[in-house]
This record gives C-alpha cells, structure tokens and sequence, in this order.
C-alpha cells in the first residue's frame, strides 16, 4: 500500500474544489448578483420566487434555477442574462426586459465566444428583442424553451427567437418560438442540429445562411412567410420536417448543394417547394400538397435526385423555367402524380405511361398571365391535343419516366394538425411589404 506524506495528502485538499451545493437566493435588489459573484464552481442557486433583477454575467460553471416560478428582469438595455464562461446551466427561468440594439444582438440570453457546453432550458423567454443569442459559443444546448418575440416593430426590424453565428455543435430542439422575425436564424455556422422545434407567426420558421454539415429535422412551421429557408448552405439533412399555412413557400433552397432532403410534408402554401440555382441535392420521399405550385424550379438547378415524392392536389403540379428535358425518377422509380390518369396492368406500383406534368400552354401562361383568358378556347385545345399525339411538339421540361401509383407516406400528427386549424397566420392581419420579405432580392 502507497502512503502520502502528510505535506502532500493535505496539498491535494487543499487543492481539490468545493464540492457543489445549493444555496438559495433571495428575491430581493443586488441579490443576485451578490450570489453569483460568492458561488463556487458547480454551485446551484435556487432562485426563490419572485422578480430578480438583472442584467447578470455567469462567467463560471454555475446553475440557475428558478423552478418555475423565478422572473429576471433586465433593464432594458443590453441583453439580460450573459454568459461567458462554461458549463452553465440556466433552468425554469422566466426572462425579459432586454435591449433594443440589434448592433449588440441584446438578447433574453446571450452566449459568447469564450463559452462552452451551455445549456439553456426549459424557460420562458418573453418579449425580448433576440431570444437566445448563440454568438460564437460552441456545443451549447437550446432545448425546451419557450421564447415568444416582440411585435412592436416591422417584421423585418424585429429579432429572431434563436440566433446562431459561428457557433460549431450547437443543439436547439423542442422549442416553441413564435413572433418575432426568423424562429431559427443560422449563419455562418456549422456541425449542427435543429430538430423538433414548432415555429409560428414569424418571417422564416428556419432561416440558414452559410451553414454546412447540420441537420433540421423533426420541425413544424405553421402560418410563417416561409417555412424553411435554406440559402448558400451545403450537406444539410433536411428531414421530416411539417410545414402548413406558410404564405409564399413551404421549402426553399436557394444556393443550397449536396444535401438529402426527405420526409417531409408541404401543406397550403403559394410555393410548396421553392428551388432555385441548387445542384447535386436529393429531394426524395416528400409530400407536397394543396398549394399553387408544387414545385417551382428554375435557374439552371442541376444534377438533383427528384424521386418518391407525391404531388397531390397542387394546382400546378410544377413549374419549370428552362428548354432541357429534366428527368424526375432515380433507379426506375419516379413520384407519384394525383393529376395522372395512369393504368398499372402489370402491377408493379408503377404507371404504364410516362407523365409530363406541363405542356406548352404553360410556358405560355407563364410568360404571358393575360393568355389565361383563352384556356377554354378551341386553340388550347387543339395546341394540347396536339402535343399530346405529336410529343415531337413538347417543348423541353419534366418528364417522370416512372411515375408512382400511390403517393408517400408523411401525414401530419393529430396534434399538429389540431394546432394548424387554431392558428391564425401573423401574416392575414399584420400589413408587410411582400419586397420586404422576398428572399431572393435580399439575398
């Protein structure tokens, strides 16, 4: 057996840290403050209920918890609760009264660069301009808040519910984010994960900017401008995501490369699925359903899988912009059409006939929107009848060599969908200048 020396056996207690402990904090002026600043590394302190007042700075592994019932209350300038240091936890907080200054993002919470592994959950999040600000931080956890944004500005002029920048490993999932500008803002960021977030009444549900090899899924927009806004970003999983009652699109990829883009549900928006100048993407197993356009698809997106998808009820399936013969099916299967009168005699799940779901009429209409008062003429008819048996006279479009019999399988939850038929979109009684909220002249 190896005995210490005295000197050293009580050197290493010496150096050894405190072991943690709760203490409790009252709900009185400077409090705190006072605790924060006494606490030892590992420390909890118990917020007692009640309005403590902020801001505060957590440079130190330490917990707040307020069980529910504790408010921190900043003054109005600045962010309320800053953290800096690592291993921070704050818990079952109430938060408000944040700055106003988008040039120092205040924030319901702000997490800097210097921190690490801070976790911010289960709290209230209220009526601040930013809700939480991941600003550098690395493998932070946003998880089961609910953060409910400003709406005294201009949507554009508001904050977003979670701010992500250069934040590497960051995990935001189970939130509720409603109001304010974007629920989710990325940029410039990487190595992340966004999943099972319910997104309300704001401008984009998720909104990505230069954000590679990360992950959204499992999340629900609804009654957004647009859900999931997915621009010059590259090897994202987008999956499973729900998005219903979003005004101009459902999904929008914009510059957005090399990435799977599966199981997920469109429902009722102007654009199910926006794709504009993106390539090498696979858009497999999705549902897209009782919008305007399907998929609107243009600026020379290239070298995309397009396959297991369902359109159904969209009143234009697809709109493509472009002469080239596109072919949407991979591995002899293609998607599944609910405007193709299709036979499938042998039984293989796969119609006998080829579908094109646009002819030259559409090209027509839509360079030409006035040329929509001739649809019932005997011209179109005779233009369609024509190219229908003369596919020499096709123009070049979307030709699905093997299109499905019955469509894919994501449906919406009972709970969601119960949730949708309460919600009445921000954007029916909010004014808002559609130049404003276009994504491409921003951009």
């Amino acid at each position: 057996m190896i005995r210490l020396p005295a000197l050293v056996l009580a050197a290493l207690l010496l150096a050894a840290p405190a072991a943690a402990v709760e203490r409790g904090v009252p709900a009185e002026a400077g409090a705190l403050q006072s605790a924060i600043a006494g606490a030892d590394p590992g420390d909890v302190l118990i917020l007692a209920p009640g309005r403590h007042l902020g801001p505060v700075l957590l440079d130190r592994p330490i917990t707040l918890d307020g069980r529910g019932a504790a408010l921190v209350e900043g003054n109005g300038t600045g962010s309320v609760i800053t953290i800096t240091g690592s291993d921070v936890t704050l818990r079952g907080l109430e938060i408000r009264g944040s700055g106003s200054s988008h040039g120092t993002i205040d924030a319901g919470v702000q997490l800097g660069g210097d921190a690490l592994r801070v976790t911010v959950e289960g709290n209230q999040i209220i009526g601040n301009l930013h809700g939480v600000d991941v600003h550098g931080a690395r493998d932070s956890i946003v998880r089961a808040n609910t953060i409910i944004g400003r709406r005294d500005n201009r949507m554009n002029d508001r904050g977003n519910g979670v701010y992500v920048w250069d934040a590497p490993g960051t995990l935001i999932e189970g939130n509720s984010i409603r109001y304010g500008r974007d629920g989710i803002f990325s940029n410039v960021s990487r190595d992340s994960i966004y999943r099972g977030n319910v997104l309300r009444d704001l401008r984009y549900g998720v909104h990505y900017m230069y954000t590679n090899r990360s992950e959204v899924s499992g999340n629900v927009s609804i009654g957004n401008h647009l859900g999931f806004a997915l621009m010059y970003s590259n090897q994202i999983i987008v999956r499973n995501n729900i998005s219903i009652n979003d005004r101009d699109h459902g999904l929008m990829l914009n510059f957005a490369n090399s990435s799977e883009i599966t199981g997920n549900l469109v429902r009722g928006a102007d654009k199910c699925t926006f794709i504009y100048n993106a390539h090498r993407n696979q858009i497999i197993g999705n549902r897209f359903e009782d919008c305007g356009i399907g998929i609107h698809f243009t600026a020379g997106s290239e070298r995309n899988d397009i396959a297991d998808n369902a359109f159904i009820g969209n009143r234009t399936q697809v709109k493509y912009v472009g002469t080239r013969d596109v072919e949407w099916s991979a591995g002899q299967r293609g998607n599944y059409w609910s405007d193709h009168a299709a036979f499938d005699l042998d039984g293989n799940g796969i119609a006998d006939t080829a579908f094109r779901p646009n002819d030259l009429m559409d090209h027509i209409l839509w360079s030409q929107p006035a040329a929509a008062l001739l649809l019932g003429s005997p011209a179109v008819q005779l233009v369609r009848w024509s190219q229908s048996n003369f596919p020499a006279l096709l123009p070049g479009g979307v030709l699905d060599s093997h299109p499905l019999m019955r469509p894919t399988a994501p449906q919406i939850p009972a709970t969601i969908a119960a949730l949708a038929a309460e919600a009445v979109p921000a954007w029916q009684t909010e004014r808002q200048s559609d130049a404003e909220l276009d994504p491409l002249s921003r951009h």
